[in-house]
């Protein structure tokens, strides 16, 4: 796992996309963003039952994110963690709704994502103020995911994933993990296309039916992803590819966090996906910095 992949320059025959419509506000997409995580589940593996039953904390929450700098807010019901329990489609909507609808009337000025896989969710949300979809399951859990992506003209964050949350750990065999990510980006690429959906990001799955040597293996080699001329979302925040490592918790893991961001920004990710964002805009401001110099 220790081989990084070299890609010729010339190999990329696609036009680098450079901004995000976020409802007409235009993202600047050559300077990095942070995507602030707000799991409104009572069993995430990191902040699990933290913002699930107060208004006000998750309010508190949402706020600090967009004062510390997070662009886009991300409000999940449904946790992804390995084995979690599944839930229904109507739990998951009163949850998401009910924190979207909140977010959007006390905080206008927040650009809000939904994170799940269903697309009747992922449409009242759009309809309670979220203005991008996050999607596990890249389309693959409901076949209308796309065509609602379509229908809303939002941005969408298509995820790799094998199988659901209950069963990912089992699904690990690849024979070459960079070219069968590569292949599936593409051909779902080519689906969204078709639809006229015009801003994609793609998210490589961390954690995601991979074991932890094939996350470090798609982190050395996350720059071979621009090969598509997409926008990448690196998902990093606490997963066990940190805490196991290091041998620590969660929540001790935040310091790992920060490294391991940081080396997604050196291979040119666009957005981080993170728990907190006061150390994800430091992370970004430093590699810019020395980028620039």
């Amino acid at each position: 796992m220790g081989t990084v992949i070299e890609l010729e320059a010339e190999s990329n025959v696609f036009f680098k996309k450079l901004t995000l419509n976020l409802r007409g506000k235009l993202i600047d997409l050559r300077h990095p963003h942070v995507m602030g995580i707000l799991n409104v589940t009572p069993d995430s593996f990191y902040d699990g039952g933290k913002y699930h039953q107060s208004e006000q904390r998750l309010l508190s929450q949402a706020e600090q994110m967009l004062q510390e700098g997070a662009t886009i807010l991300d409000v999940g019901g449904y946790s992804s963690r390995p084995g979690a329990t599944d839930i229904t489609l109507e739990e998951e909507k009163l949850r998401v709704v009910t924190a979207i609808e909140l977010i959007a009337k006390q905080l206008p000025e927040a650009n809000i994502s939904v994170d799940t896989f269903r697309s009747e969710v992922a449409e009242e949300a759009l309809l309670a103020g979220a203005c991008m979809v996050n999607d596990i399951s890249g389309g693959e859990r409901d076949s209308k995911m796309f065509d609602i992506v379509a229908r809303y003209q939002v941005p969408y964050v298509l995820m790799h994933m094998r199988g659901t949350p209950q069963t990912m750990k089992q699904l690990t065999d690849y024979e070459n993990i960079i070219v069968e990510l590569l292949d599936y980006f593409q051909r779902k690429v080519t689906q969204l296309r078709k639809r006229n959906v015009a801003d994609i990001i793609i998210d490589l799955g961390f954690g995601f039916a991979k074991t932890i040597d094939q996350n470090y293996f798609l982190l050395k080699n996350l720059r071979a992803f621009q090969e598509l001329g997409l926008p990448v979302l690196a998902g990093l925040s606490r997963k066990s590819m940190i805490y196991k490592r290091l041998r620590c918790s969660p929540d001790e893991a935040l310091n790992g966090t920060t490294v391991l961001n940081t080396v997604a920004l050196m291979n040119e990710a666009s957005i981080l996906r993170v728990h907190d964002v006061k150390e994800a805009k430091e992370a970004i401001h430093l590699v810019e910095y020395m980028k620039n110099e």
